[in-house]
């Protein structure tokens, strides 16, 4: 993979994420995980709300830019638990990004910001069984597979199984 940077959305993003978004294909079942995929003024509400959600540390998330530039991912971390001090990592990449080694490098950075600039110690990557390609990037990460939850993530489609993977705070 050639180099590439992570940081947190810009107002000046939303162009950016939207192509990003809108590039992945089939375009199905992340068009509704992802919203601002599906218009150009839903990814504008996207990005301001997570701009405003980061300021408040209620959520991070960020995008991946390569070389040049361009917008090939991104990642977050979401639906913080406080409490306990867990949340979901996610992560998306933009079909003519993929099988490069950004949604794993993606993932490293997001999971290192989180344990070095929040108190969180237990990251949960939740992936559709289906979704091997994403399996793989959570293994690549070294998250550690914890089982089968039934109908855990809702698609169009429906409810499907899911894979929870977790990291926690290295000691």
């Amino acid at each position: 993979m050639s180099a590439c940077t992570v940081r947190l959305y810009q107002r000046e993003d939303v162009e950016a994420i939207h192509a990003a978004a809108s590039s992945r294909s089939p375009r199905s079942i992340l068009d509704e995980l992802v919203p601002c995929a599906l218009h150009a003024r839903r990814a504008r509400q996207w990005v301001l709300l997570q701009i405003e959600l980061a300021r408040q540390r209620k959520a991070f998330e960020f995008v991946i830019v390569g070389d040049g530039g361009r917008l090939l991912a991104a990642a977050g971390i979401n639906q913080i638990h406080p409490m306990h001090r867990y949340a979901n990592l996610g992560y998306w990449v933009r079909t003519s990004a993929t099988g490069h080694g950004v949604a794993p490098a993606a993932v490293r950075a997001v999971a290192a910001y989180a344990f070095r600039e929040t108190d969180l110690i237990r990251l949960e990557i939740v992936v559709a069984v289906g979704n091997t390609r994403s399996q793989r990037v959570a293994e690549k990460v070294g998250a550690v597979r914890e089982g089968v939850l039934r109908s855990r993530v809702l698609l169009p489609t429906g409810p499907v199984d899911a894979v929870m993977y977790s990291l926690v705070r290295p000691a």
